[in-house]
């Protein structure tokens, strides 16, 4: 099954789950169901992101883009935090004006609970079924979305226990309780960040000295130095290096050397493409 088919159905799902929390906060008056409404919907809205920006990732290299198009995929991913962000700030800043002007606390019943328990549960199993194919497909957006998807489980958990404590009568909890999902989808945007910062800044994607080990024990290749590496490792990576041979041998065989290095390391080292420059021993 392909990224795209997957950020498909999960729009699905991610739109009905939308369309019930809706209904529970309105119907309840809740602000931290809202709050979880929002956060589900923007779980839909990076669906949307995720698929355009899947897209662009697909296409080959070409003149203005030598490198292909992976990147377009992480930038989807920093749009998911972007959004994470913009939904914390509101709903922590909604919570603290309900808690200052000190406005009636939701309307809470048997219904209001059984119907979030159906979303989480909804939710949870998305989200395992979305980093499951994640892992499969080698997907950072399928990865950012999945853990998106799963803080809205945690979210909706702290939802229903908050909910549980303004039943009792400790009628500001659920303004609390929002401030606390503020909290948590902000921590997902800073998980999200993590991942695709060393990305675009173009980090390493294997230890230098990794590569010069391996390379040094492959048939012709006296030294190595001036490795470099970028990208996603078993996906998106390239790696570009300098390898010293004997002087006296012919140009034809210094490029045999050069290739098998090439190929070693792409089938080893799981790079896409590989760079090898070919110099004579100094020694």
């Amino acid at each position: 099954m392909s990224v795209r088919r997957i950020l498909t159905l999960v729009l699905g799902a991610n739109l009905a789950v939308v369309a019930l929390k809706l209904f529970i906060g309105l119907r309840s008056g809740s602000l931290s169901v809202l709050g979880d409404a929002a956060h589900s919907g923007f779980d839909a809205l990076n669906n949307v992101i995720g698929l355009v920006a899947v897209r662009i990732a697909a296409r080959p290299p070409d003149e203005d883009h030598p490198y292909g198009h992976g990147k377009f995929e992480t930038i989807g991913a920093l749009a998911v935090v972007s959004f994470l962000s913009i939904t914390a700030f509101e709903l922590g800043a909604g919570a603290v004006d309900r808690l200052v002007s000190g406005a009636a606390p939701p309307r809470i019943d048997a219904t209001t609970f059984w119907l979030l328990g159906v979303t989480m549960v909804f939710n949870a199993a998305v989200a395992g079924t979305e980093a499951s194919y994640a892992r499969r497909l080698d997907s950072q957006i399928l990865a950012a979305d999945a853990r998106h998807t799963a803080s809205d489980v945690a979210v909706t958990l702290a939802v229903i226990g908050g909910l549980g404590l303004v039943a009792l009568g400790f009628e500001q909890a659920d303004a609390w309780l929002a401030i606390l999902v503020a909290g948590l989808i902000a921590y997902a945007g800073f998980d999200v960040l993590r991942g695709t910062i060393p990305l675009l800044v173009d980090t390493a994607a294997v230890d230098g000295r990794r590569i010069e080990r391996f390379v040094n024990g492959l048939e012709g290749v006296l030294a190595v130095r001036d490795v470099r590496s970028r990208g996603r490792r078993n996906s998106e990576a390239f790696a570009e290096l300098t390898i010293e041979i004997d002087g006296s041998l012919t140009v034809s065989r210094g490029h045999e050397i050069a290739d098998r290095v090439e190929r070693e390391l792409i089938r080893e080292g799981g790079f896409r493409d590989v760079v090898v420059h070919v110099e004579p021993s100094e020694d």
